[in-house]
This record gives structure tokens, sequence and C-alpha cells, in this order.
């Protein structure tokens, strides 16, 4: 650090007297008024240090952010990304934020004409958090678009204030049935919903020989609406099914347990997040129950695994619209995102990290064509059709993927392992 404090001074005011002070007055009277002089100019250094430490403090709280993004037609735009990054199920949202990130610092680094800044904000997965939030980066960051919001309850509250202000979003995780029925225009998700999943689920199931289904929910928007159409879909399929719900905030399920293990069921399919999923599994092979145990796209997290242990979690199957392709199974793309993913965060690719690359990659896209205000890409969004690093890009009129699939996979160890499409999958256990 540097040393801005001014010229050593050594100060005699407060002594009894100066050196010679007795014996030479005059001289006395000259140093102290220079003395008081340099006093004087140290004063005004270290003023002028304070008030710039407190600007630098001021821009710092203010955000930081450079000021030359926001609504398009300079040299930076701002995309937003929205979702739960330090809350309870932060680990469903981190890997498609690191997604949309590794897209973004691609891009950048060609050193195109307009360049892009993501701008996160972290709403816990709140739906109050996420609406002051959704205003605050319409009218304060001017963002040309949003990636997310990452679960559907926000999804329903912050959607509507997009529309409104003719921003365009693309979620890579909310998966509610309902979010497509709103007649929306900027609206648009890259992975299938719950109807889609429930099907393939249902048919996987049946596939595996399940003859009678235990529904559980957390009882949420998600959850609840993703057992409900599990419900319909087995049923057409002749399963037969009962449902129950739990507490997502409560730690005790035996009474849920207990219902199940009265019923006995070929398979319990439990829809919401994986800590409430986590706790629930544990407690049901703890309490004795042996057969499968299946939840969806909230669930495709290591938290699982931890909030059950290694033990009761095995064999646990997973549905979901997302694809973890580590090895380049499905399309030469996704091993290379996968491999270019662990070179930059040191971890393998998770839950929707594909998903977060192909949403930002269709704002890059858009950019890259010269669009750079909101409704000019909104309307090029409409026109895209490409291989992403998961699936084939292209948005039907509702703004839901043209061509959806719905993936299994199943707990083998510490890992989430990729079994194939619901149609043709089979569990090892």
């Amino acid at each position: 650090m540097y040393d801005i404090s001014g010229p050593r001074v050594t100060d005699f005011s407060n002594r009894a007297s100066a050196p010679g002070a007795d014996s030479y007055p005059f001289l006395s009277r000259i140093r102290m008024e220079r003395l008081g002089t340099l006093r004087r100019n140290k004063m005004r250094i270290a003023g002028a240090v304070v008030v710039s430490a407190t600007l630098a403090l001021s821009a710092v709280a203010c955000g930081g952010d450079d000021d030359k993004g926001g609504s398009g037609g300079g040299d930076e735009v701002t995309i937003g990304f929205m979702g739960d990054l330090t809350g309870e199920n932060s680990g469903l949202v981190i890997p498609p934020k690191q997604g949309a990130q590794l897209a973004i610092d691609q891009y950048n680094a060609t050193n195109p004409k307009v360049k892009i800044k993501l701008k996160t904000y972290d709403s816990q997965g709140k739906a109050e958090q996420a609406t002051t939030q959704a205003q605050g980066a319409v009218k304060e960051d001017k963002i040309v678009g949003l990636i997310g919001p990452a679960f559907s309850g926000e999804s329903e509250s912050v959607d509507p204030i997009l529309e409104e202000a003719k921003i365009p979003s693309v979620s890579p995780s909310a998966t509610s049935i309902e979010l497509a029925e709103k007649g929306r225009k900027f609206w648009h998700r890259v992975v299938a919903d719950d109807a889609v999943q429930s099907a393939g689920a249902a048919n996987f199931l049946v596939n595996s020989g399940a003859k009678k289904l235990y529904l559980v929910s957390d009882n949420q928007a998600y959850g609840k609406g993703l057992t409900d159409a599990i419900a319909k879909a087995a049923g057409a399929k002749s399963v037969e099914t009962k449902s129950d719900a739990v507490d997502d905030k409560a730690t005790d399920y035996s009474s849920t347990v207990n219902k199940i293990n009265q019923y006995k069921p070929d398979a319990v399919y439990f829809g919401g997040y994986y800590a409430v999923a986590g706790r629930l599994f544990k407690q049901l092979r703890e309490g004795g129950y042996k057969g499968k145990m299946m939840s969806g796209d909230g669930s495709v997290a290591a938290g699982l695994i931890e909030g059950a242990g290694e033990a009761n979690a095995k064999g646990a199957l997973l549905s979901c619209g997302c694809l973890i392709d580590a090895s380049g199974k499905t399309n030469a793309k996704a091993k290379k995102f996968a491999d270019d993913y662990k070179a930059k965060y040191n971890s393998e690719v998770a839950i929707y990290s594909t998903e977060g690359f192909d949403a930002a990659t269709a704002f890059i896209e858009a950019i890259k064509a010269g669009k750079t205000k909101p409704e000019e890409i909104n309307e090029f969004l409409k026109t895209e059709d490409f291989q992403g690093v998961g699936k084939q890009i292209k948005f039907d009129a509702k703004g839901e993927l043209a061509a959806q699939d719905i993936f299994i996979y199943e707990v083998q160890g510490n890992k989430i392992v990729l079994l194939g499409n619901s149609g043709e999958a089979k569990a090892t256990s």
C-alpha cells in the first residue's frame, strides 16, 4: 500500500518548550508558524483521502456495476439471471447460473461488437423477494432479457412484470404447466413442463412393473402440480394411486411414512425439492419401506443423497426434462460443454447447467444478429432453431420447446447416473 499520510512532522506543540525556545524566541515563533502550516496541509491530505474512500465505498454499496450496460444500443447489454443462489434449494440453481455464465464468458472472449454483462438476482426461491428484484431489474438495471426465474412459484409472480415491461425471459428450469397457459408473448423455457415429465415418469414406472403408486407432494405450486399430473397420467394407464402432502418446513414425516407402509405401494413418487425429498426418503427406508422411491427434477441434486444418506438414497430414481450428459452420449456438443464446465468450475455438469448454457445461448444468438433491444431480441427468439448442448432449441408459439424429452436418472453410490430416455430407461435395482 502507498503511504499517503503526508510528510512526517515532529510535533513539539505539546512540549513545555521546543528546543532553544527560551534562548531564541524569534526562531521559536517561526518554527511554530511553519509547524502549523505543515499540520494544516496534513489535515487537508487526510481529509481528501477520507472523502475518496467514502465515495469508493458508496460505489460498492450501490452495486459496483458498469453503467454502460442496460436497455441496449450501446457496446454492452445486461442480461439478468434470477433464482435461489443461497437458499435451501440453491443446489438446483447454481448449476444453471454457472452454465449461463460460461456461455456468456465464452461469447465475450471473442471480442464481439456488443458484449454481455450477466447480473444475478438471488431470490432465494421466494416469490415476494423475486418480485421486488424483478422491478429493480427492469427499472434500474434496464436488463434486455432474463434467464429465469428458476422456480415455478417465483415465476408466477415475476412473469407478469416482465410481460408488462416487454422484457423477454427464458427459464432453464421452471416446469409448471400453468406458466405456458397465460398467453404471454415474452416468456420462454428450455425444459419440458410437468405434463410431459409426468407422462414420462408414469410411462417409466409402468414399464418397471408398478401397479400401485403413492404420491407425496410438498403442497407447493411445483410439487403439487407435478404429483397431480402424475396421478392423472398413471391413472390413464390403470395404475392405482393414493396421495398425501407434507409440510416442507417440517422434519418429521412419520405420519406419511405410516400411511405409505399401510398402503404397500410398488413405488412412491415425491413432488418437490431435494431438501424435503432427502428427509422423506431417509425416513421411508428407516421405517421399513422396500419399494421404489422416485422424485422429479427438483430432486436431481447431490443434496438428495446428503439428506437421505448414501445407503438410504441407493437406487432412488429421478425424472427430469434436463440432460446431464458428461460423456456426450446424446451429442458431441454435450461432451465439449461438460469438459469446458469442469475446466472453469472444477466440478461436473449438474442439473440444469446444460439448460442454463442453452438459455444464455438463445440470447447470445439474438445479440450476435444485432438485436440489442428487448423487443427485437424477443422477435428473434421466435425464429431460432439450433442444436444446443442439450437439446434442439426451437420455441413454439407458447414459448415451449418444440421437441421435449424426459430423462431418467438413478442414484448409484454418491452419483446421479443417467439411465436414458423415459421410454427406454431401465432401473438397475
